[in-house]
């Protein structure tokens, strides 16, 4: 019994322990999806992406979604994209933090403005604050953890799920302890 209610108690602890990662599908474009038409600049400038959020693109099958880098953003190419989308429902994770460009590669698309380029930040934020200590030195610079700026958009149905699948876990965990 007494080896029981210790893996018990572990279990419990490494349960309490985990972390559950909201995740943010943002739906490019917004109820517009990815279509002509559409001003990206301005939708994008409304959203904050994050690391572990998704980018949603939804077309029509007139339509495809290249990653792509700077260069060829700039000039509509997507002779060496990253990586090609054509399926009409495309989730995209952000994985890494930096500049993100994306284009239609159907011909006179891009040029048409379908065209996307956003910042992928830190899932969690920072700002800088100066201080003056008490004996008159210079201020001194750090950095102050702040929580992440909530978007309007929803988590995703599989960090929900697994969210809840923690909590059934937990409560399993602990009706096998004191129960069983």
């Amino acid at each position: 019994m007494g080896r029981t209610l210790i893996v018990c108690l572990m279990v419990i602890m490494l349960l309490l322990g985990c972390e559950s990662v909201y995740g943010v599908d943002h739906i490019v474009g917004g109820s517009g999806g990815w279509a002509l038409g559409n001003d990206y600049s301005t939708w994008a400038s409304g959203e904050t992406f994050k690391v572990g959020d998704n980018l949603v693109f939804k077309y029509d099958s007139t339509h495809q979604v290249d990653e792509v880098d700077a260069n060829s953003y700039k000039s509509c190419s997507s002779s060496n994209s990253i990586k090609n989308y054509n399926d009409g429902n495309s989730k995209v994770p952000l994985t890494t933090s930096g500049t993100l460009y994306f284009i239609c590669p159907a011909p006179g698309h891009c040029a048409g403005g379908m065209k996307l380029q956003l910042n992928v930040v830190a899932a969690t934020n920072t700002t800088t604050t100066t201080t003056t200590p008490s004996g008159g030195s210079p201020p001194t610079t750090g950095t102050t953890p702040t929580p992440a700026t909530p978007s309007e958009s929803k988590p995703s149905g599989a960090v929900i799920v697994s969210t809840h699948l923690i909590g059934s876990l937990f409560v399993a965990a602990i009706g096998f302890c004191f129960m069983g």
